[in-house]
């Protein structure tokens, strides 16, 4: 008597109809889906969740570690949740002509999604949504703000340093924390692959003071960027030590924290590089991209020359030949020759958005401080190659 009342009522739950624009639906589809992972092992973690209730459709996607969630404006003619497969979803929707109304239908017997706009007709299968996995926050005792144009700036000058070495896994993410800096309170973004370093900072937003240092993953930054990409509005952190979550307009994304120990990076920081050469960053940059092109892919090394007001970019490899060019640069002291992966050096250039780099040198076997002349919120450390 108790098992088939069971049965209708978890159908039940699967029953939704509504119809929605293919613009809204596409956006907010792009958002979540690029947290599905391509292969999964757990059937359910293929799929989106959809809930629709109160003119609107909520989208839930998660690899157990991130979940992303969305709401967007919806024509609900039944109350009701199911899951469909991500990215076939988003393919399906993306392929749509612009305009389309979309109507999503669960309400039949079948385990299906029925999706259709115009004289397109498309049959999904569903897996029920009470198995898709609900990743909770829980308490997070620490909540601050920060301008979404702040939070991209943070962002974009730090993960090109996020190590990719799983075997290091605390260095596979951004070092969020609270620091001093001349007696003043900084909130300072942390990343660093062992050749490289990027540290920014800014005055710590109201709230944040006491926040725990915590390590926010790669993929969990590379997704906020994307989510945050578009908006003007502030964005709300909350976090714990085991997670963190960022909510704006109606997205929201929760993550677990990497379990780690971030290395103390103020050690590897030099202070007393005392030859200082200053540099217009765009031609700088540009020198050393077409120098690089001579050199093999492997290493990318370039070396530099420094001495009278000039630097000599030189590039070299077996296969190809040598590449050679100078730039006039802002430079006194005695003479030094220093080696550096040219990508390494544009990805620190393409960070500086004043007109001149200012690079800090102590020998050819010692790291090196770059810093943008005109913002001192951002330093760089990269260290040299033998060349």
């Amino acid at each position: 008597m108790y098992r088939p009342f069971f049965r209708q009522w978890e159908r039940n739950t699967e029953h939704m109809k509504l119809t929605i624009e293919r613009a809204e639906l596409l956006r907010s589809l792009n958002h979540v889906q690029s947290v599905v992972e391509r292969r999964n092992t757990i059937p359910i973690l293929s799929n989106v969740q959809m809930d629709a209730s109160g003119g609107k459709l909520r989208l839930t996607a998660t690899d157990m570690d991130l979940a992303v969630v969305e709401s967007v404006p919806a024509a609900v003619a039944v109350d009701g949740s199911t899951t469909a497969p991500a990215h076939t979803l988003y393919d399906i929707v993306r392929k749509l002509p612009d305009g389309a109304q979309i109507e999503l239908d669960a309400s039949g017997d079948a385990e299906q999604l029925q999706l259709r706009a115009g004289r397109s007709r498309f049959t999904l299968q569903t897996l029920p949504p009470g198995d898709f996995p609900q990743m909770t926050s829980g308490d997070l005792p620490h909540r601050f703000k920060l301008p979404a144009a702040e939070l991209r700036s943070l962002i974009d000058r730090t993960r090109f340093a996020i190590s990719t070495e799983e075997t290091r896994y605390y260095l596979n993410g951004i070092y969020l924390h609270m620091a001093k800096k001349d007696d003043l309170e900084m909130l300072r973004a942390v990343a660093t692959d062992g050749h490289r370093l990027a540290r920014v900072e800014l005055p710590l937003p109201q709230g944040a003071a006491g926040i725990p240092g915590v390590i926010v993953p790669r993929k969990t930054v590379n997704e906020l960027r994307k989510l945050i990409e578009e908006t003007g509005d502030d964005v709300e952190l909350a976090l714990s030590d085991a997670k963190i979550r960022f909510a704006f307009d109606d997205v929201e994304l929760i993550s677990k924290l990497i379990d780690g120990t971030f290395p103390d990076y103020d050690r590897v920081i030099p202070t007393g590089n005392d030859k200082t050469l200053e540099v217009d960053c765009g031609n700088f940059a540009a020198a050393v991209d077409r120098v690089a092109t001579i050199s093999t892919e492997k290493s990318r090394a370039v070396k530099l020359h420094v001495a009278n007001g000039l630097v000599t970019l030189t590039a070299s490899s077996p296969e190809s030949g040598t590449a050679t060019e100078e730039i006039e640069v802002d430079y006194g002291q005695e003479a030094i020759e220093i080696g550096f992966n040219a990508r390494y050096l544009l990805d620190i250039a393409q960070q500086i958005e004043g007109e001149t780099a200012q690079f800090s040198m102590a020998d050819a076997a010692s790291p090196t401080v770059i810093r943008d002349s005109d913002d001192p919120s951002a330093l760089y450390v990269l260290m040299p190659m033998r060349v």
